[in-house]
């Protein structure tokens, strides 16, 4: 009786339908295991593209809050040079400048404007261009424009005083003009000179109205080659002691601005 009871026993088992694998993967099933990094239709990439628009979103979001959009810089300060040039003149201070800044983000602005400074020059004995008559004095106007970008330095992991002084750093391309007027000379005309340059530094800016009004530094080397560079009119003749081999030499401004922001 026994064995007939476990030989209906197995054949029940025996003959009972399996699952299917659709059934053990089918919705609801409590043996589901779905891998999202896995799964064919997921894209690690594209969630992390879509991370950074939201990132840069937020970034545009705040910088239209709080950021400035235009500035104009009011300047003023000193143009000075060395080498020969930077012997032969005499330095006619203020230097004045306008520009006028567009910010593209915190930490970047493009910016264009023009600067004016005036020097002079005094020979009074005869040199190779001159060697007849000494060319005395002559007053030198200088017109530089310039297209320039400036680059904020983020400064949140400093201390406070780094972080108020908005340090930036700047870069120029500049077109000069040199305009010579010979005082003692009536006979000549005045005459000018040009030339490409470009200019290298740094600037800080302090806030007075924050957003509104700062006051600015700004240092800068300039270095460019104008069409007088290797002019010998001013060597030296008949072992004088006094003249020039040529005006060769670079350009240093140092200027302070008044800056209005909108």
């Amino acid at each position: 009786m026994r064995f007939s009871i476990a030989l209906l026993l197995l054949a029940t088992t025996l003959l009972s339908p399996l699952p299917t694998a659709a059934q053990l993967y089918s919705s609801g099933s409590s043996t589901e295991v779905v891998d999202d990094d896995l799964n064919p239709g997921g894209d690690i990439f594209t969630d992390f593209s879509e991370d950074l628009e939201s990132n840069q979103i937020l970034e545009d979001e705040r910088f239209y809050r709080y950021g400035r959009f235009f500035s104009f810089h009011i300047s003023v300060g000193m143009t000075s040079f060395d080498g020969n040039r930077g012997a032969a003149y005499d330095n006619r201070p203020p230097t004045l400048g306008l520009s006028l800044h567009q910010f593209m983000d915190f930490s970047s602005s493009f910016s264009m404007g023009f600067t004016i400074s005036k020097h002079s020059m005094f020979l009074g004995v005869p040199t190779h261009g001159f060697d007849t008559n000494a060319v005395g004095m002559i007053d030198i106007n200088i017109l530089r424009v310039f297209w320039g970008y400036n680059y904020y330095i983020d400064t949140s992991d400093l201390g406070t005083a780094f972080t108020f002084s908005n340090p930036r750093i700047i870069g120029r391309l500049e077109y000069w003009y040199l305009r010579n007027s010979y005082i003692d000379q009536t006979l000549l005309d005045k005459n000018s000179e040009s030339g490409l340059g470009f200019a290298f530094g740094v600037g800080l800016e302090f806030p007075i109205r924050m957003r509104e009004t700062y006051l600015g530094l700004e240092f800068l080397a300039h270095f460019v080659g104008l069409s007088d560079k290797n002019t010998t009119s001013f060597r030296e003749i008949n072992n004088s002691g006094i003249g020039y081999d040529d005006l060769s030499g670079n350009v240093y401004t140092t200027m302070l601005s008044y800056i209005f922001n909108w």
